[in-house]
């Protein structure tokens, strides 16, 4: 995995069953604690619809209202990553990472890397000093095509062509497509 490091401040916590998952008012609860839990087991990135139905096959009684709260202030408080898809559904995943960090996912399986940004770290402290912000924050999501993935693009485009049909696409199955 790529190492990610920047000169951001922002640090964080790891949200675990026994460690310091908070709800959404800062205290730690039984949802918390079971959302967490779901996010571990978790492969890759998921809709609160997903993690919700999880928690239901775990035979837990959390509302679908909930998972969306514990899931925002998660978000918010950097203990879980968020990305949004083709849809403009968003979707998470457990943080690999303490540090602050962007993701390049292939938007054909879904299969996502935590990257480092120094250049995108520097541009947006470049951008922000230019126009007199300060404490500014960052999004960046990158999305591509996989080794595994790219392989079968090639292939089908490669297929097209000699067939004389057009420039063939990847499969759309995976999630999640970028906008």
């Amino acid at each position: 995995m790529p190492s990610v490091t920047t000169s951001h401040r922002e640090q964080r916590v790891a949200a675990t069953p026994t460690g310091p998952a908070r709800g959404p008012r800062g205290r730690g609860t039984r949802q918390a604690q079971a959302l967490a839990a779901a996010l571990e087991s978790l492969p890759g990135f998921c809709s609160a619809q997903e993690i919700h139905a999880e928690l239901r096959r775990r035979g837990e009684h959390v509302g679908l209202a909930t998972v969306y709260r514990h899931l925002q202030a998660l978000s918010e408080q950097g203990n879980v990553d968020a990305i949004r898809d083709a849809n403009g559904e968003t979707l998470y995943r457990q943080c690999e990472t303490s540090v602050h960090h962007h993701h390049l996912t292939c938007r054909t399986c879904g299969r996502s890397v935590e990257v480092e940004g120094r250049a995108v770290e520097r541009w947006a402290d470049r951008v922000a000093e230019q126009a007199g912000f300060t404490d500014v924050g960052h999004t960046v999501e990158l999305f591509g095509l996989c080794p595994e993935c790219a392989v079968p693009a090639r292939d089908d485009a490669a297929g097209s062509a000699a067939s004389g049909g057009g420039a063939g696409s990847a499969a759309s199955g995976g999630r999640p497509t970028p906008p």
